[in-house]
């Protein structure tokens, strides 16, 4: 299991230096990457737990600058990408619910791709992700992505490997179209071990309650656990931009998967430097209106 890298000397606790997980550019080595503890962070879970509080405070108030910006600028307005991709178990839907659920679902969509439908397989694969983008003013995440015909698609050959190759180009192509059309994109590999993954697992089989969660075909994957590896790897590598990167989270706690990405969150509402947008009415007009109105007369 890799290690973490330990605090920076100085390094303000209540917040994680994200560039330390940004992934650099050329080959990708995941097993260099830590899955557990909690890199650049000098503080323990509840230390992490109230700095979650605090980005979370920030983050409403830029969420809702957005909300309102797409209100008033319609189609003019930016939006943010999250996606989401990790082995199974490596939190993604928790990620989802504690991270957005700090958000207002008014301005928040959330989209899922598993195994394409009959009818999906008779597009480009792409053809299915594009009408489930954010629209202006919205935070969108994608729990697993497109990616998963880079990835499932690879391991179990379900596409020829010039099928595969080209996806990478199509990837790209698809992503730069996105981030001009105003949405800012962050990539996220929730990073764990396979260790991690069978305690998890297991606890799902010892709760009557998490069966549902389970599928016989986790272990399936397990097995192959080497050869995904290799195909996020190639993946990371490929697709990793300057404005459309890759960030590496361990995932091994919980805890701190959830704070890194409501930060992540946090600093690219932060990027778009929105302000509220101006009335489009008088309001000390309003103000006098409502002041002399009585409903009751």
């Amino acid at each position: 299991m890799s290690t973490a890298p330990a605090p920076r000397a100085g390094w303000d606790s209540g917040r994680v230096d994200l560039s330390s997980l940004r992934l650099r550019p050329g080959p990708v080595d995941l097993a260099s990457h830590p899955t557990s503890g909690s890199p650049w962070f000098d503080g323990d879970k509840a230390a992490g737990k109230e700095a979650l509080a605090t980005v979370a405070a920030e983050l409403s108030d830029l969420q809702e600058r957005l909300v309102a910006t797409g209100r008033s600028h319609g189609a003019g307005a930016p939006s943010v990408l999250l996606v989401l991709q990790g082995m199974d178990t490596s939190g993604k839907g928790g990620t989802v619910r504690k991270v957005f659920g700090l958000l207002d679902p008014q301005g928040v969509r959330v989209a899922s791709f598993g195994a394409p439908t009959p009818d999906e397989l008779t597009h480009d694969f792409l053809w299915r992700v594009a009408p489930r983008l954010p629209g202006p003013g919205q935070v969108g995440v994608f729990d697993r992505s497109h990616y998963e015909d880079v990835l499932v698609a690879r391991v179990r050959s379900l596409a020829p490997p010039e099928e595969i190759e080209r996806r990478y180009g199509a990837i790209n192509d698809f992503e730069a179209g996105v981030r001009a059309g105003g949405t800012r994109l962050v990539k996220v590999l929730l990073h764990i071990s396979p260790d991690e993954q069978r305690s998890r697992l297991l606890a799902r089989l010892d709760d009557p309650a998490k069966h549902w969660k389970f599928s016989p075909a986790d272990i399936d994957d397990r097995a192959l656990w080497a050869d995904y590896q290799r195909a996020y790897e190639v993946a990371l590598e490929r697709t990793h931009r300057e404005d459309a990167p890759w960030y590496v989270v361990p995932a091994g706690s919980k805890w701190y998967r959830n704070l890194v990405v409501a930060q992540l969150l946090r600093d690219e509402l932060r990027a778009l430097d929105l302000s509220w947008p101006s009335a489009s009415f008088d309001p000390d007009e309003q103000r006098r209106r409502l002041t002399e109105q009585d409903p009751l007369a």
